[in-house]
């Protein structure tokens, strides 16, 4: 069954659900890095990301922040509401990706470029359900879908492919790095997130006590037995044959 995942109110907890939001936004942006230093390929909005660094002297954190409070303007006409957990992507993610970069080497070889793909993928993956079971609201870019999901009408499947197909497309023509990496995140980011998440959903309160409710026994049928009243038939002859 798919866990719950919309937005649970701050005070609820906040020492065992700040920390996982935290773990969950650096392990994400430092996934993120991880993959850039791979050199095959990266995500729709990495591409995007790389694209404008090679055109600016800004590093890829800060353009990954710049780009989310962008997004975060499209949320004006969408109606969407930012929460706690949307802020705290933007500053984290951008901080975790170039500490990334100061603690990975560049020029590797063709073998460990091969398992920072993998290995950046499924952290990746992991790192999303970190951080999206804590329940601190959707990031800048998740918001965007939701969002235009639910003003056209669309589904969040097509919404979500027509955004990173077009980020992809800019982020490309601006010299980003797009190859198999690319191909592989787009087919095994989903599965991966989906297959940690139920590890890491954080259920509200309401939703425990819901849970934790003893189910309904059904009342016992009321008896019909009666006292027999004295049988005014004749006694049997059978006894006296």
């Amino acid at each position: 069954m798919q866990p719950a995942l919309t937005y649970v109110r701050l005070a609820e907890r906040p020492l065992r659900r700040l920390p996982q939001l935290f773990a969950g936004l650096a392990l994400y942006g430092f996934s993120l890095s991880v993959m850039v230093r791979a050199a095959l390929g990266v995500s729709p909005w990495s591409v995007l990301y790389e694209g404008v660094e090679r055109h600016t002297s800004l590093s890829f954190g800060t353009i990954s922040a710049v780009v989310g409070v962008l997004v975060l303007l499209l949320w004006i006409p969408l109606k969407q509401v930012p929460r706690f957990g949307t802020v705290a992507n933007v500053v984290v993610l951008a901080c975790a990706s170039d500490l990334g970069f100061l603690l990975l080497p560049e020029h590797l070889g063709l073998p460990a470029r091969a398992g920072l793909l993998v290995g950046g993928v499924v952290l990746n993956g992991l790192a999303g359900a970190v951080y999206v079971g804590a329940r601190f609201g959707p990031g800048p870019r998740d918001g965007l879908m939701t969002g235009a999901s639910a003003v056209t009408g669309r589904s969040i499947r097509l919404v979500r492919t027509l955004i990173e197909l077009t980020v992809l497309t800019v982020g490309w023509l601006l010299d980003g790095t797009a190859g198999l990496g690319t191909v592989l995140y787009a087919l095994a980011v989903g599965p991966t997130t989906q297959f940690f998440l139920p590890w890491f959903a954080y259920a509200s309160a309401a939703e425990r006590a819901q849970h934790s409710r003893p189910s309904s026994v059904p009342a016992a049928p009321p008896t019909t037995s009666r006292q027999s009243a004295p049988s005014s038939a004749p006694p049997s002859t059978a006894a006296h044959i």
